[in-house]
């Protein structure tokens, strides 16, 4: 009785404070907007983390072999795909995340983003030296200051519609000449709001917007690549699912800042330093996801094994896609979603389970990630992510205390199933 007490309460704190959040972030555009575009930048990282495979094979080889020779060649061609990919994809973010918001609002996408990236560049350039671009900002470390940017610009040319300010001409001008004079008044104000906090902020705090917003943002950010809150968070993201509430709400901060890692993560490791940061999105999918959310691997072998034969057959059909990272066939056929007696194993043992790799690159034991690879299924996309063989080594303890865990809980489970699982344990 004390354990049905337990999950009926857990169950009604998730309907009615849960819930209602989770809707209000599934209809907020600012956050759709930006999900959309980390969506959209993934391929940008593909790119730049390819670009550093080569500079990877030289420690392999070593400069003498006849690849590397051909490698030391074109480093200049390969140093420009980095630099064209991840040297400026908060300039990508910043254009993205502007047209996304402005179709969400029925206005001009295109003119949203180039406002955007004007705004962005007052801000976030710092200085121009021999007519050169100071690009700092323009990479990983401006990421953040890029969606601040991009909502800023689509919100004043909002406001400008919305108050009629553009100039009039008479009905014989053509229409693109019109509309491209009706943007000057709207360019014109959005520039001057972004040259105001930018000259405020260097005359009174002595410093461009983006450095202060970065040191404000540190400690935040920090959070996410400690393992303790690591692990807090994976266990969070098991609870809402648990509940049937899909862990992608929480995408639009979280895919934010596992992105930055990542793109700082590449820069180290083209600069010859070690990375540094282990929330990356690679890492999240080959360890954090393990067979999907929760690493319900363990549940699925033991279907597998089971002497019902609507059991076993829910484990082959759960099989294929939990090599490759897709769980829903197993969370909802089981069903474990809303089972109480899969609220340990699940939620509690999967979190702590997902978080293992965070903690194995924290403290030294796997090298941190710099790249994130396609869906290729378990332990070789864990490997790719970093190219360490310890990557595999996580993956196969992750699977076996998966197995372990999962057996004395679908042993009771296995006892009461019927075909309608759920209800027989309610009963």
């Amino acid at each position: 009785m004390g354990g049905e007490t337990m999950f009926h309460q857990c169950e009604v704190f998730a309907n009615e404070k849960l819930l209602p959040i989770v809707a209000k972030m599934n209809e907020q555009i600012h956050l759709i907007s930006i999900k959309k575009s980390m969506i959209s930048l993934v391929p940008v990282f593909i790119i730049g983390s390819l670009s550093l495979i080569p500079q990877g094979l030289l420690f392999l080889l070593g400069t003498n072999h006849s690849f590397s020779i051909w490698i030391i060649a074109h480093l200049d061609i390969i140093s420009l795909i980095y630099g064209m990919s991840i040297g400026l994809v908060s300039l990508y973010a910043t254009a993205l995340i502007a047209y996304h918001l402005a179709n969400e609002y029925k206005i001009d996408g295109l003119s949203s983003a180039v406002l955007a990236i004007f705004g962005f560049g007052i801000v976030s350039i710092q200085d121009m030296q021999n007519s050169l671009l100071n690009q700092t900002f323009l990479g990983s470390e401006g990421l953040f200051f890029a969606i601040i940017s991009a909502i800023i610009a689509v919100e004043i040319y909002r406001w400008c519609l919305t108050k009629h300010i553009s100039i009039q001409f008479p009905n014989s001008v053509p229409e693109f000449v019109s509309r491209s004079f009706d943007m000057v008044p709207i360019c014109l104000i959005v520039i001057g709001v972004f040259l105001i906090a930018r000259m405020t902020s260097v005359w009174l705090l002595g410093a461009i917007p983006p450095v202060l917003f970065m040191k404000i943002l540190l400690p935040i950010v920090g959070c996410f690549d400690n393992p303790f809150a690591y692990t807090c968070l994976k266990i969070f993201q098991c609870f809402l699912f648990f509940f049937g509430i899909h862990p992608a709400v929480l995408d639009p901060i979280t895919k934010t800042i596992s992105h930055q890692f990542l793109a700082e993560n590449i820069m180290n490791y083209y600069t010859g330093l070690p990375a540094t940061h282990f929330f990356c999105p690679g890492p999240e999918s080959a360890f954090g996801n393990f067979t999907g959310t929760g690493i319900t691997i363990g549940f699925v072998f033991w279907c597998l094994l089971s002497h019902r034969a609507d059991l076993k057959k829910v484990g082959k059909t759960s099989i294929i896609p939990s090599l490759f990272g897709v769980n829903e066939p197993i969370l909802f056929g089981a069903p474990i979603v809303m089972n109480p007696i899969f609220f340990i194993p699940y939620v509690i043992g999967g979190g702590l389970l997902s978080s293992l790799a965070g903690w194995a690159m924290s403290l030294g034991y796997m090298r941190c990630a710099f790249f994130t690879p396609p869906y290729f299924g378990i332990f070789l996309e864990a490997y790719l992510t970093n190219f360490d063989v310890m990557a595999i080594v996580v993956n196969a303890i992750q699977l076996i205390l998966s197995i372990v865990i999962w057996y004395p809980f679908f042993k009771i489970y296995e006892k009461s199933y019927n075909g309608s699982g759920f209800n027989d344990l309610m009963e």
